[in-house]
């Protein structure tokens, strides 16, 4: 469903993505991981059209992003780091809204929308302000959105960052049951080590614009004789802070939005 090879971007002499290559497969859970700055953001501004490579290959869903913009927008929801709905329409009309964006058929769309919105328990909340949401409600409505256009893969940033944990586990039961359901490809980062080792079918670890390992869990628990994924995580990337990458989630949502998704 995603296919990456020999991935190159740089800006003037930086190489944020240094010869990157990976695949996930149809139905997977692949989780995305590295440090602050590693190149993961720059990587899924790729694979989302929002940037082209210098070098290197990518498939999403048989289609390129530089060739084939508009099919590739077509096959992928997203769900960002920092919000994305319109807190002055109700929960309902953002659904709408993006039906509209993406062009989804008016049969059966009403349909569609409560069936997702009862599956994130929000229907009941359908006539309310986004502005009054929660957090964690607001984000429910967020990946309902995203598989409203029944797309192939799910990107989510970051999803449950500044959630509690009660909230956490609730959407990941969500998005692993929509997955299943829907056999919806999903691509995620995350810094929260025990999302990635609980919820991923594989994981790559990017850093410094380098994958330095992929496999299960499991795998790279062993591979670093560590007992935990964050021990793993650590031993393969380091104990230093990181900054930042200068490219981050707001401006990939912001550059996302003003393009309204599509071509």
């Amino acid at each position: 469903m995603i296919n990456v090879s020999n991935l190159i971007k740089k800006f003037g002499d930086f190489t944020a993505v240094d010869n990157i290559s990976f695949n996930v497969d149809k139905g997977e859970i692949f989780a995305f991981l590295g440090p602050n700055g590693a190149g993961k953001s720059t990587t899924i501004k790729m694979l989302t059209t929002l940037l082209d490579p210098t070098s290197g290959k990518i498939e999403i869903n048989g289609h390129s992003p530089q060739i084939n913009k508009h099919e590739v927008r077509n096959s992928f929801g997203i769900v960002f780091q920092d919000p994305s709905l319109d807190d002055e329409l109700t929960a309902y009309e953002n659904m709408h809204f993006h039906a509209v964006l993406y062009k989804v058929p008016n049969t059966g769309l009403k349909e569609r929308i409560k069936q997702l919105m009862e599956f994130v328990e929000l229907w009941d909340k359908k006539d309310v302000l986004v502005k009054n949401f929660s957090g964690g409600m607001k984000r429910r409505l967020e990946i309902a959105r995203s598989f409203l256009h029944h797309p192939k893969i799910i990107f989510l940033d970051e999803p449950t960052l500044g959630l509690d944990p009660q909230t956490r586990n609730h959407m990941w039961g969500y998005i692993q049951d929509l997955n299943k359901k829907e056999q919806t490809t999903v691509f995620f980062t995350t810094h929260y080590m025990e999302e990635a080792d609980r919820v991923a079918d594989r994981i790559a670890i990017i850093d410094q614009g380098r994958i330095v390992a992929r496999g299960t869990a499991d795998e790279l628990k062993t591979q670093t004789g560590t007992q935990s994924l964050e021990d793993a995580f650590l031993q393969l990337t380091g104990h230093a802070i990181r900054e930042e990458e200068a490219s981050g989630a707001d401006r990939m949502r912001g550059a996302f939005m003003r393009r309204g998704g599509r071509n």
